[in-house]
């Protein structure tokens, strides 16, 4: 899993070959649902398929949160209707880095359902443009469905029992400020999982919205014997996990329920303060 991150010149040039990939458009906004279909139909690199983060990468937030993972089920039948198969490359994007949407793509394609070849567009949208790429409008062309039967590998996720009882360091992708608790814009409880290290998935990053270079990676993010990553809603977490991935590291198990469920417990602990 080497290779997971794809520039705007190569995909372009992937287009032109005998096997071009499947490219799906994260492109999201949380607390609007609507948002990540208006963006595909004001734009998109020409061939993208639209991947809806609350419709198509999430079950309907509750107990197990605000993005809990869809069934198995669920989700293979959104990659069948998106034509998407293991024989395929698949090029994810969003317009953040891949901070929201593109990476948790990305896990749940790759690490979770075990597509051999998954890509993030390293830049994003911003980097396609300045790269020369056109954007398109259009209906959507439907593909050719698949019938893939992804082999789920349910290792890569915690539960919450899991991670209250384990020792694994907990890191949380949300920002410094989220972390301490002195705000708390989206969840109804402030603060972190006592234990936790706070690793802002925008620390992947450079100014550019690039990823840092595999060698800046590895110097910076936190080491331990096994990591669990979390966010607010196990989105932006997957970005964590993929910033491992980049740098060689072994991959984190990923906490999908994350803060949002959480502090559905009242008897699960919280933590304020500090970064750590």
């Amino acid at each position: 899993m080497s290779q997971v991150l794809i520039s705007a010149r190569d995909l372009a040039e992937s287009l032109l070959g005998r096997n071009p990939p499947s490219i799906l458009d994260c492109r999201a906004r949380l607390g609007d649902g609507d948002a990540g279909r208006r963006l595909w139909e004001a734009g998109h690199v020409p061939g993208s398929l639209h991947l809806d983060l609350d419709r198509d990468l999430a079950a309907e937030p509750g107990e197990s949160g605000r993005h809990p993972l869809p069934s198995r089920e669920a989700f293979t039948g959104t990659l069948q209707r998106l034509g998407i198969s293991p024989h395929v490359p698949v090029v994810v994007l969003d317009d953040m880095g891949g901070q929201l949407a593109a990476a948790r793509a990305w896990w749940m394609l790759a690490v979770w359902a075990g597509h051999p070849d998954v890509r993030v567009l390293d830049g994003g949208l911003r980097a396609w443009q300045e790269e020369g790429g056109e954007l398109v409008l259009g209906q959507e062309v439907r593909p050719e469905p698949s019938r893939w039967q992804p082999s789920f590998d349910d290792r890569a996720i915690m539960s919450a029992d899991e991670v209250f009882s384990g020792r694994e360091l907990k890191l949380d992708a949300r920002s410094e400020e989220r972390f301490r608790g002195e705000v708390e814009p989206i969840d109804p409880v402030a603060g972190h999982i006592p234990g936790a290290v706070c690793r802002p998935s925008s620390a992947n990053l450079t100014e550019t919205g690039r990823f840092k270079t595999p060698e800046v990676l590895d110097g910076e993010l936190p080491r331990d014997e096994a990591v669990v990553a979390y966010c607010g809603s196990g989105v932006t977490a997957c970005h964590n996990v993929l910033a491992y991935t980049i740098a060689g590291r072994p991959l984190p198990r990923l906490y999908p329920g994350s803060w949002s469920e959480w502090i559905r417990d009242p008897s699960r602990p919280v933590a304020h303060g500090g970064l750590r």
